[in-house]
């Protein structure tokens, strides 16, 4: 049975410390601290006195004072890692946490979980091929030297950065190693942590490398550990869950995401408020409960995305130049059918295609998959598809010989339908109007990956007003934006109204719009 060493690192809230390590330790676990230097020795004392007679906790030798972005914090991990080796020897692993951080799951999971796969897990990515720097420096971390701190000795640091620069003091990478980077937070086996300190006593020049960069804890046990271990003992993934905002924030929770945090695939979190005392009740009664069940669904992320985005308008850049100049053709005419459930509009579109021949496409801006003719790669993908939108729109006219066109878009589009609205070509809209079960909206939330098969009824409950709210705010936004030739068909319509819109929409003869609205089944899910 696996036996976890957890490394702290801490620099406030000592109550809150004897807290989190009394914890871990009634589980049989052990934990090695090491509390910032920086903070107040009294409050490091009291946790030294309350944790004293804990044979399952020790204390780094040495305590150093830590900064954000320096050596500092990776040195801090490293004494706290080498107290853990020599006072625990059963363990069998090492979890690196925060004393922001709390068990998502019961300590027998979190031990059988890794007891299932003989693996490190660890964010490690490669420094210059991946995506995991969004903004900022990159190559500049590593070939200049970095000595002060970028928060507190602002000034110095990016003076020191360009003198470098202008008298390009750039240093070479060690040669046999390729940096890695990824999250901080990681669970490494006994022996891997024993390979790393063995290669940090052997390997100064690479020590002495890591020193002067920055934010080295982001590279340095990410690099190791890709170094040291084959890769198919590595997991590129963190076992603690953690999230960002827009801003680069890391996303706090509180004491109603209890229930959410149980469902992700992690076995901790970060960061937990200060103030989330209830939470952090739960959540250590939990980390000791032997009978504890949990339902992965793992939908965390999506969901935050999607109720963090409500309220917010985004703007959308300037149109390019081509853009703003081109246009369908005065002559043209695009008829677009507008519906939150695509099959209800496919299947209007395919009868309406079948009886007026109209060339006619499904939802060619929202589905990767709609076919599409060849159009010489335009069509590719839908990122294509948009950006260069009014030219895929003639090329559509041009490949049917037509001046009539039909299509579907979801009403999340508002951008599109502003854009084709204002165009100088014609331009219809008749808006599908569907009624809304808590089980389609279930359903529909599954689809889109804001809940998964286990997500509890009580947190879906909670999410279907707000999804239902979405819905009505998007008709809502298409019906305040005023555009002209703007029908609605209602779920509830008697196919005589059926009859004469799409008789309007579509500008038909009555009989054969009576043969379009007497179709079965329209509206059934």
């Amino acid at each position: 049975m696996a036996k976890i060493a957890f490394i702290l690192l801490c620099h406030k809230d000592p109550e809150a410390i004897v807290r989190q390590a009394r914890m871990l330790t009634e589980a049989g676990d052990y934990i090695a601290i090491h509390f910032d230097a920086r903070a107040r020795p009294e409050s490091f004392a009291a946790i030294r006195d309350a944790l004293a007679d804990d044979p399952h906790v020790v204390f780094a030798r040495k305590r150093i004072r830590c900064g954000w972005g320096e050596w500092s914090l990776v040195q801090a991990t490293l004494h706290a890692v080498e107290a853990a080796l020599d006072a625990f020897p059963r363990a069998t692993h090492f979890y690196m946490l925060s004393g922001d951080c709390a068990p998502i799951k019961s300590a027998r999971f979190a031990h059988e979980f890794l007891d299932d796969r003989d693996a490190d897990y660890i964010e490690s990515f490669d420094f210059f091929e991946s995506d995991w720097i969004k903004t900022g420096m990159k190559e500049e971390r590593l070939i200049y030297r970095h000595f002060f701190n970028e928060r507190t000795q602002k000034w110095r640091f990016y003076t020191s950065f360009e003198i470098q620069k202008r008298l390009r003091l750039t240093r070479e990478i060690p040669r046999d190693i390729q940096v890695q980077i990824g999250s901080q937070w990681w669970c490494l086996r006994r022996r891997t942590v024993e390979w790393i300190v063995d290669f940090t006593r052997r390997r100064h020049d690479v020590m002495r490398f890591f020193r002067t960069t920055w934010i080295p804890d982001e590279t340095f046990f990410q690099t190791l550990v890709r170094h040291l271990v084959p890769e198919a003992e590595i997991e590129t993934r963190t076992l603690t869950f953690l999230m960002f905002t827009d801003y680069g924030m890391p996303v706090t929770f509180y004491n109603d995401h209890y229930d959410m945090l149980l469902n992700q695939d992690y076995l901790f979190a970060r960061k937990i408020s200060p103030e989330a005392l209830e939470l952090k009740r739960r959540l250590g009664a939990l980390y000791n409960n032997d009978d504890a069940v949990f339902n992965i669904s793992n939908e965390g992320r999506s969901l935050f995305r999607f109720l963090t985005a409500r309220g917010r308008e985004g703007r959308r850049f300037a149109r390019r130049f081509w853009e703003a100049e081109s246009t369908l053709g005065r002559e043209r005419e695009l008829m677009i059918l507008v519906c939150k459930k695509w099959h209800v509009a496919k299947r209007l579109l395919a009868r309406i295609r079948q009886v007026t021949n109209l060339p006619a496409i499904d939802y060619l801006f929202n589905e990767e998959s709609a076919a599409l003719p060849d159009l010489g790669g335009l069509q590719a993908t839908l990122a294509k598809r948009t950006r260069h939108r009014r030219a895929l729109m003639r090329m559509l006219y041009d490949y049917y010989e037509t001046d009539r066109l039909i299509v579907c878009m979801d009403p999340g589009s508002m951008d599109l339908l502003e854009d084709f609205c204002r165009d100088r070509a014609r331009t219809k809209l008749l808006e599908i109007q569907c009624r809304f079960s808590d089980d389609y909206l279930i359903g529909h939330a599954k689809r889109v990956g804001l809940a998964g098969e286990q997500t509890p009824q009580e947190t879906l409950a909670r999410l279907l007003p707000t999804i239902r709210g979405d819905i009505v705010y998007e008709s809502d936004r298409i019906r305040d934006a005023e555009f002209e030739n703007h029908l609605i068909l209602r779920e509830e319509d008697e196919r005589e109204r059926t009859r004469d819109l799409l008789a309007q929409f579509l500008d038909i003869p009555a009989g054969k719009a009576q043969e379009i609205a007497e179709m079965d089944h329209l509206f059934a899910d």
